[in-house]
């Protein structure tokens, strides 16, 4: 498979004539990055605490949250034809988006090391039970490998060339698997019987279920600058994502409350009789650390110009690296920290390109010192304060008033924040 021709520099808008992916495209890809082993995994975190019901309406809810967000953030890539960190500096000024920059750069290293290392384990676990011998770091090495030869190839020809062609069926009959396999050996009746144990409040599972779309606002318009309409990049993220993050949070929430929780997912799958969808779940993961891998190298050419192919390859062996030292038990914190930083950022940046641009943005202008976006010496200093006031609203919320939830108010609350203070200056002023 070649390296594709439109692998554009991030700070470039991609131009018309080169934007491939439809709304089928979209819908593909969101679906399959919403599946994976570690939304089982974070799934299987509302329970005992909550009952299986409780914790199936916090996912329908967090999902919905986090797609609509998802969604918007994708057109917000279409309009602009620039990658999400470029299209952040009309809201913080062209020097102040280096500081969500570099957290997203962080972040995606550490999604993109647990994604290898939930499927080194995983495969280890098959090779196991199949024959006899199990080789972690092996298999770690094998698929790090592989991420990152998908992150190296680029966007369009892993969407275009594998996800639309056959890999949207291999999820699906991946995730009908799982879902058969539940139902053919417990009864569900007496799975939503089970009442909750009590240690986790209802928004706080609201926000855990948010979170893992809310993870992947900073890379959506990375690929949807390549979408050929708005329209149609909001209706396939959003239907694809939400589909998606339900169906497997759920499903996780269940084979954990079935299991008793005394295992991880891939240990419990591999032993329960779905070896079979856990290998097509496996084989579809390694998107999900593609796209960490090379989101990674995207974020990093809007600091320094660098060819993403290069930064690519670096990325993916660090991230190789890390998940042959890192423990999966840290994976809850992780999510939450993502969302009190990222939900905020995007309440600002949503509302500076909706509200106030009114989904205009000159893309010429975006890395020019002195130009449209240059503010007060590089900074957009509302902007930034916004921030920071949303990500104090999130983690207030999240200690003072769990049982209501932090993202929503984070969001809201940045948002309303920003729009305030600009309000007498205008969408250009300081």
């Amino acid at each position: 498979m070649a390296p594709e021709q439109t692998n554009y520099d991030p700070l470039t808008a991609v131009p018309a004539e080169r934007r491939a992916l439809t709304g089928r495209d979209t819908f593909a890809l969101w679906f399959s990055l919403g599946i994976g082993l570690l939304v089982l995994q974070a799934g299987s975190f509302l329970v005992p605490a909550l009952s299986l019901g409780q914790a199936l309406v916090a996912i329908a809810c967090g999902s919905a949250i986090g797609a609509l967000l998802l969604a918007a953030t994708g057109v917000m890539g279409t309009d602009a034809g620039l990658a999400t960190m470029a299209a952040t500096r009309p809201a913080l000024g062209v020097r102040g988006s280096a500081i969500p920059t570099v957290l997203n750069v962080v972040q995606l290293v550490g999604w993109g090391a647990f994604e290898i290392l939930v499927m080194g384990e995983a495969a280890s676990q098959l090779a196991k039970n199949a024959f006899g011998f199990e080789a972690p770091l092996l298999w770690t090495a094998l698929f790090g490998a592989l991420a990152t030869a998908l992150a190296v190839v680029g966007p369009l020809s892993f969407v275009r060339r594998f996800l639309r062609d056959w890999g949207l069926w291999l999820v699906l009959a991946a995730s009908a698997w799982l879902t058969y396999a539940l139902l053919a050996s417990h009864n569900l009746g007496e799975l939503f019987a089970r009442p909750g144990a009590g240690g986790m409040g209802f928004g706080a599972a609201v926000d855990l279920a948010a979170t893992m779309p809310l993870s992947w606002l900073p890379l959506i318009a990375d690929y949807s600058r390549f979408g050929r309409s708005a329209g149609a990049t909001f209706r396939g993220s959003a239907l694809g994502y939400f589909v998606a993050n339900v169906w497997f949070l759920g499903l996780g929430a269940a084979w954990a409350l079935a299991s008793g929780g005394e295992a991880s997912i891939a240990v419990t799958l591999a032993t329960a009789g779905a070896g079979l969808a856990l290998l097509l779940v496996l084989l579809d993961e390694t998107d999900n650390a593609f796209a960490d891998i090379h989101s990674a190298a995207i974020s990093t050419g809007t600091l320094a110009r660098v060819p993403t192919r290069s930064l690519a390859l670096g990325f993916g062996a660090l991230c190789t690296m890390l998940a042959l030292v890192t423990p999966l038990g840290q994976y809850q914190d992780f999510l939450l920290l993502i969302g009190s930083v990222f939900a905020p950022l995007f309440g600002i940046v949503l509302a500076d390109h909706f509200v106030i641009r009114r989904r205009r943005v000159v893309a010429q202008e975006i890395d020019v010192k002195g130009g449209a976006y240059w503010f007060t010496a590089g900074w957009r200093l509302s902007g930034v304060a916004a921030w920071l006031v949303g990500v104090g609203v999130y983690h207030a919320m999240s200690r003072g008033l769990p049982e209501i939830g932090a993202t929503l108010p984070s969001f809201v609350a940045a948002a309303a924040v920003f729009m305030l203070l600009n309000a007498r200056r205008g969408a250009k002023a300081e």
